[in-house]
């Protein structure tokens, strides 16, 4: 048997994507989730308003079992080298990503098929992408016309296919600590020159506070561990132990030639193909909004060629917008311009 279309990757992008062409397009259509149950991801878990925006024009509505019981709106920014903190307003839904992943999954059709199994291989022939795929050490093959990479910072679709096209990759480590501290911001973002060139955040989740962040991958493992010594130091309370450490890469594209769409039946959506924020890490938006516009592209399309040029055409407007994140990620990154603006209080608001 050869699908007309194989997705890999279940998370928001590759879900969506599912979704909008199970219920528009007569395709035969597998879905390939390589994390069990809809899994965990590194992630603060917190929904911004332009997905929020993205599934209201979906006609979605989002279940109360996706969310958390704390409903954050405000966010601490943290400057550990200055020891300065800034509190900004915000408008996020606080949820749990596993339980959000599971939910999107859930709203696929049935006449779309989901397979449990990591891709590990790909290759080309005569017009055919031949995956392998792998479950519990058994291995097995299928054959598609066309591909999706779904799959996040880690893509093999990205790393077969385009792999001229590297883009630039943290490290992101996350842990659970079942504290509960007034000192304890619900939610911030750090900034710590000292053991990142990025950001870190904390969020509240229930029992739990996740701290989490980016690092430089050599070394990343101890410049969190410096971190979370600065932060204790800082706030003047003790984390403790972890109860749950994850990690994953993150990508943070820099130019327009990080973010691919694709061509000759093998595309991008998502993280996978750079829809991404350079200066919040924010996904989720990016995520839906490509594995939408991919599926018009192709209910659209006649050809591979046809379907690049228009995913390509659609897509324009979502680069332009993360193009001018990458100013934002510098500026934020630097210590004397973020000083600035912190000590500006511009747009900051004042706890009672």
């Amino acid at each position: 048997m050869i699908y007309d279309l194989a997705i890999i990757g279940a998370g928001p992008a590759g879900a969506t994507l599912a979704r909008e062409l199970g219920r528009t397009a007569d395709l035969n259509i597998l879905l390939v989730d390589g994390i069990p149950d809809g899994g965990s991801k590194v992630c603060g878990g917190l929904l911004s308003e332009d997905a929020q925006e993205l599934l209201a024009k979906m006609g979605l509505t989002l279940p109360r079992s996706v969310l958390e019981e704390e409903q954050i709106f405000a966010v601490d920014t943290i400057d550990l080298v200055r020891r300065m903190t800034v509190t900004y307003g915000r408008s996020y839904l606080n949820m749990d990503r596993g339980r959000f992943d599971r939910w999107l999954i859930s709203l696929i059709p049935e006449r779309v098929s989901l397979l449990e199994a990591r891709c590990t291989g790909i290759e080309k022939a005569d017009g055919i992408f031949r995956l392998t795929l792998s479950k519990n050490s058994e291995k097995s093959e299928i054959q598609a016309r066309m591909i999706v990479g779904a799959d996040g910072a880690s893509s093999i679709v990205r790393r077969t296919l385009y792999k001229e096209r590297k883009i630039k990759k943290f490290a992101s480590i996350q842990e659970w600590y079942r504290i509960k501290d007034a000192r304890l911001p619900d939610y911030s973002c750090i900034f710590d020159k000292e053991t990142s060139p990025s950001c870190s955040w904390t969020v509240r989740k229930g029992e739990y506070l996740v701290f989490g962040g980016a690092f430089e991958s050599s070394g990343c493992r101890g410049a969190f561990d410096r971190q979370k010594e600065r932060l204790e130091d800082y706030l003047g309370v003790k984390l403790g132990e972890p109860e749950k450490k994850e990690a994953c890469l993150v990508c943070s594209p820099r130019g327009g030639r990080d973010m691919i769409t694709g061509e000759g039946g093998a595309y991008l959506v998502g993280e996978a193909a750079g829809f991404i924020s350079a200066s919040s890490f924010e996904g989720i938006s990016s995520a839906m909004l490509s594995g939408k516009l991919l599926a018009e592209a192709i209910a659209e399309g006649d050809d591979d060629s046809t379907i690049a040029r228009a995913y390509q055409k659609k897509t324009a407007p979502l680069r332009r917008k993360l193009l001018l994140k990458i100013p934002k990620m510098r500026i934020l990154t630097s210590p004397t311009l973020r000083y600035l603006i912190m000590k500006s209080g511009v747009t900051s608001i004042k706890k009672y």
